[in-house]
């Protein structure tokens, strides 16, 4: 049995060698985790990667963080995890397509917004003010899969899905990610987030699909399928047999002027963001608390002060805290029970 199982796992290695493209990146090639761990007999290093990441607190923690529209009334409105798994999926066909590592790919996208705040990019600003302004979601989000989880020991990830996670934000013509597969994820996340932002901001009633300028419509397509498609379509040509990730130029262009449409819009629309200012200054009034009362904190953020400042630690917990628990906590530490539920 245990031959059999050792076989198993190097079936997949040879078929990376013998399918993926010279440019993607092979599991045999890793540099492997920070801590020794031995080898899974059933899995490649990637794929242990997707299935710690996708078994973590923080993982199932996204379902109750903000993507754009903050407590949407609905049940249709995307949170941050349906956001991550719409970039995974987004990412894994390009990849295919690609003959790239699909699933470095996978494991990279699965983890890029593990440290994203509570209420989007409003909590993101909060902790920019109270904390540092060098934040970053995708700095948080390495910070989680190195320090915080399992326990404050780490997911112990292999280097390349880290390095994926860390470089999937960003223009996408900046520096990136040292593999084609998490630049991948960086395009993925664009081009997912665009699309279904503007598929939420029509179901608000913030915009009509006939709001998008007619050149882009008639160039990236009418409808959500369409323009995913055009986009996805644009990068796997962009970057076929090539060593490195690009839309087409006229995709690229149209994509970076709907973007820019988004964000006059529908990202400093005060319909979708009126209520943001509310949700910083509690994130900050939660941060500000528990840095004078670190002992109320739960033990697993408590403990890191120890070695790390108080005001780091704090920023973990509030980083890492939902909606509706920010909420609840607030209301908790600084609203009267009397006044509560009117």
């Amino acid at each position: 049995m245990q031959q059999n199982q050792e076989s198993y796992v190097n079936i997949f290695l040879e078929r990376e060698e013998q399918t993926l493209s010279p440019y993607a990146f092979r599991t045999s090639q890793t540099r492997g985790r920070e801590r020794y761990q031995a080898p899974c007999q059933l899995r490649t290093e990637f794929q242990r990667d997707r299935d710690k990441i996708t078994h973590c607190q923080s993982f199932r923690r996204l379902m109750n963080k903000t993507q754009v529209f903050l407590a949407p009334v609905g049940d249709h409105y995307r949170t941050r995890l349906t956001h991550t798994l719409e970039v995974t999926q987004i990412a894994r066909i390009m990849a295919r397509a690609l003959r790239l590592n699909e699933d470095l790919t996978e494991a990279a996208a699965l983890g890029h917004d593990l440290g994203h705040t509570p209420f989007g990019h409003a909590g993101e600003r909060a902790l920019q003010r109270c904390f540092s302004p060098d934040f970053t979601h995708f700095k948080q989000s390495l910070r989680v899969v190195e320090v915080l989880e399992n326990d404050g020991k780490g997911l112990n990830l292999t280097w390349e899905v880290r390095d994926g996670i860390l470089h999937h934000s960003g223009n996408i013509d900046s520096f990136g990610a040292s593999t084609l597969e998490g630049a991948l994820v960086k395009y993925a996340d664009k081009i997912a987030y665009i699309n279904h932002d503007i598929d939420d901001a029509c179901r608000a009633g913030i915009m009509t699909l006939e709001d998008i300028p007619v050149h882009l419509r008639e160039c990236l397509g009418q409808k959500h399928s369409q323009r995913i498609n055009t986009m996805v379509t644009s990068v796997i040509a962009g970057s076929v047999d090539r060593g490195q990730i690009s839309m087409t130029p006229e995709v690229q262009e149209a994509t970076n002027e709907l973007r820019d449409f988004l964000f006059e819009h529908v990202y400093l629309n005060p319909v979708a963001k009126g209520e943001e200012s509310k949700a910083e200054a509690m994130l900050v009034k939660l941060y500000e608390y528990f840095v004078k009362h670190p002992e109320k904190m739960p033990e697993t953020y408590r403990r890191n002060t120890e070695n790390e400042s108080v005001e780091r630690c704090v920023c973990d917990y509030v980083a890492g805290m939902t909606d509706r628990y920010a909420i609840q906590l607030y209301g908790d530490l600084f609203i009267p029970q009397v006044w509560r539920g009117r």
